[in-house]
């Protein structure tokens, strides 16, 4: 199927988005059919008809990431462990120190990159887990990210009201309900980045799988607005209902939203949850 820019639009304006709306966009160009322009053409739309929009922008994919250091190990953080200083050295020789100008990980997708390169644009300093967004709001969204805690910028779109935008994606792209896994003690994962030459260091509360996260959608779908664009499923809910309905699931079940792979960050996530409810 063939789509304009104007056919996006139209589908997102029909989801009741408009120069108010601040949104958080999960997508997947493919899901669209034949997009005329491509993805500049679905980032052009977005910018057009919502108010701010915001993209995951993470930089950790065979550029800024490193495997844990050896011998520095934490418990339940189920990291990749370089097996010697040797093996460590020659991973932090190949990184690309981070940047705000590097390309945006292609596992997040084509749009996001389009939005970077076709729109001035406010993105957070977090060397793995960045966010960037173009737009009023922008820059709060983008300045609420820490070193230590990457998850901030979604915060802000809590408290701004915001969306979540799923374009041909489903919730194992929400990093969402990542944010609700570490406001109860799971998935605070310990990573490892380049910062400069030469130079790497440990980063907190990175979050983890999510595997099962497509569980929580009988939870929310009464809550959900939903349209065709083309060929995309296009599904648009508020970032407070999505964070209310995972914090519920996990409140009454430590493992919810996560696979039975005991070896995986599923079962890591799961044994830090269970220690923090032991603490109190």
């Amino acid at each position: 199927m063939n789509v304009e820019q104007a056919d996006i639009e139209r589908g997102l304006q029909s989801l009741g988005l408009n120069e108010g709306a601040c949104v958080l966009v999960h997508s997947s160009l493919r899901s669209f059919g034949v997009v005329a322009g491509g993805a500049r053409s679905v980032a052009a739309a977005l910018v057009s008809v919502c108010g701010t929009v915001v993209v995951p922008a993470g930089t950790w994919d065979d550029r800024t990431g490193l495997p844990c250091p050896p011998g520095l190990e934490r418990p339940n953080n189920a990291a990749s462990v370089a097996g010697t200083w040797e093996e460590f050295d020659a991973a932090l020789s190949a990184a690309v120190p981070w940047s705000k100008d590097l390309p945006i990980d292609k596992d997040l997708g084509v749009i996001p990159e389009a939005v970077r390169r076709g729109f001035p644009h406010s993105r957070s300093s977090h060397p793995l887990v960045a966010f960037l967004g173009v737009g009023p709001d922008a820059r709060q969204i983008a300045d609420a990210s820490r070193l230590d805690w990457p998850l901030g910028p979604i915060e802000v779109l809590e408290e701004l009201d915001g969306y979540v935008l799923m374009l041909g994606v489903d919730y194992r792209s929400s990093t969402t309900i990542h944010l609700a896994e570490q406001r109860l003690g799971r998935s605070r994962f310990y990573r490892y980045a380049k910062a400069a030459p030469g130079v790497w260091m440990e980063l907190p509360n990175v979050p983890g799988q999510s595997h099962r996260f497509n569980d929580i959608e009988p939870d929310v779908h009464h809550l959900t607005r939903e349209v065709s664009i083309g060929t995309c499923r296009a599904r648009l809910i508020r970032v407070r209902r999505v964070l209310r309905a995972a914090t519920a699931r996990m409140e009454a079940d430590a493992g919810a939203l996560l696979c039975e792979d005991d070896e995986c960050r599923c079962g890591a996530a799961r044994r830090q949850r269970e220690e923090w409810l032991r603490r109190g």
